[in-house]
């Protein structure tokens, strides 16, 4: 069977549920995971995306390990839990 080594930005943005048109102004604006470019055509190597998403991972984990260490607690939402979870 042949596998995939790469996702384009429809592909990716299927992926992570977002627009293809983020992950295109994004590219503009330097942001994101690596790309290829050949011929036209745009392509994310499934390596780069894992590293992406491994990066954006360890850095929310970074925030939240700084916020514990400062001695903040997370806020909660004071709204009835019962409802909240009716609209879900």
């Amino acid at each position: 069977m042949l596998q995939r080594h790469c996702l384009n930005q429809k592909e990716l943005a299927r992926r992570w549920g977002i627009s293809h048109r983020t992950l295109e102004r994004w590219r503009y604006g330097g942001q994101g995971p690596a790309f290829l470019k050949l011929g036209g055509r745009v392509l994310y190597r499934l390596g780069d995306v894992e590293a992406f998403e491994q990066s954006q991972l360890q850095r929310a984990l970074k925030i939240s390990d700084a916020v514990a260490r400062a001695g903040h607690t997370p806020r909660r939402l004071t709204g009835d839990p019962a409802r909240a979870a009716r609209v879900c």
